[in-house]
C-alpha cells in the first residue's frame, strides 16, 4: 500500500476529501500512529493547532479492496471500492 502527502489531495477549500475523483473510490486517512480515519474525521483533526498532536492526519489512500475498516475516532465502518475477496460469496 502506498501513501501520499495530503497536500495534493485537498479541495480548494482545503478540505480533504470522502472519495477520490473520477471513480468515487474510497478515501481513508492516517494518523501519525497509522490509526485509520474517515475523511469526517480527518478534516476535523486536521483543524488541530498543535502540530505535535498523533491524531492529526498525515497521509492517505484509496481503499480498493477489503474487509470494512473502523474509524478510530468515530467507530463508523468504511467500505472498500470493491469488497472483500476473501469473503465467501453467497448464492
Amino acid at each position: 500500500m502506498s501513501t501520499s502527502t495530503l497536500d495534493n489531495i485537498r479541495d480548494e477549500k482545503g478540505k480533504l476529501p470522502e472519495f477520490a475523483w473520477p471513480g468515487g473510490y474510497p478515501i481513508l486517512y492516517l494518523d501519525k500512529e497509522n490509526s485509520v480515519l474517515c475523511a469526517k474525521c480527518a478534516n476535523t483533526l486536521d483543524t488541530v493547532e498543535e502540530d505535535w498532536s498523533d491524531d492529526k492526519p498525515t497521509a492517505y489512500f484509496i481503499y480498493w479492496e477489503g474487509p470494512a475498516e473502523i474509524c478510530e475516532e468515530c467507530n463508523c465502518d468504511i467500505e472498500s471500492a470493491y469488497g472483500n475477496p476473501d469473503e465467501e460469496e453467497e448464492n
